[in-house]
């Protein structure tokens, strides 16, 4: 954790030292992750130019999704044979908030249009509210944190002097996970580990300012 503390320390510093010109992205877009079915996503993205075709920065996303877990449901059903009751056990709600350290690289289309490239590295939040065992009508929450990774690339129009359109595919990865202990009706505890492969592909169209 300190190691990690410390790349974004340097990574922030990195972005307020170098280059000459600063930007800021809004995207909006749908992610389909593998722990769940797809949704909207929200993201923003700051940077700051090294030369015309580099730029370093940050970013940081929101994902949220409702959903039920067959998987823990099977692994409930399993363990205390109350099949109806353990879908409620199951329900949760996710709100997945990757923080990236991000660089990308430009190439020129034409005057107006650019395609880039960009990889990014950070660290992932994840916000779990799930059912209580013994009581499913009621919520708790549960942090997961993990490694988060992206790849991605997309082209930018120029719409004036300061500000363009854009439109980019990516894949991001992170594999969150947490261990709970449950008791059942028949008083044998079990410990269930629950992970949430939040690896997916985006898409999405946004724009970009320069300040």
């Amino acid at each position: 954790m300190k190691k990690l503390l410390l790349f974004f320390v340097l990574a922030l510093a990195a972005t307020t030292t170098f280059g000459q010109r600063n930007a800021a992205a809004i995207k909006l877009g749908y992610f389909s992750p593998q722990a769940t079915d797809g949704g909207f996503i929200i993201g923003y993205q700051g940077s700051r130019g090294i030369d015309q075709f580099l730029d370093i920065g940050w970013s940081i996303d929101w994902f949220n999704k409702n959903y039920v877990d067959k998987e823990l449901a099977q692994q409930f059903e399993e363990f205390d044979l109350q099949g109806e009751l353990n879908e409620l056990r199951a329900k949760t709600n996710i709100h997945e908030v990757p923080i990236m350290f991000n660089m990308t690289a430009y190439f020129d289309i034409n005057k107006k249009a650019a395609a880039f490239a960009n990889i990014g590295v950070g660290a992932e939040v994840l916000l779990v509210f799930y059912r209580n065992y013994q009581n499913p009508d009621e919520d708790k929450i549960k942090g997961a944190f993990d490694f988060s990774w992206r790849l991605s690339g997309g082209v930018v129009y120029a719409m004036g002097s300061r500000s363009e359109l854009l439109a980019e595919l990516g894949y991001h990865s992170s594999e969150p996970s947490w261990n709970y202990t449950v008791e059942g009706d028949n008083g044998l505890k079990k410990t269930f580990e629950r992970v949430y492969d939040m690896s997916g592909v985006m898409l999405r169209v946004g724009v970009k300012f320069y300040y």
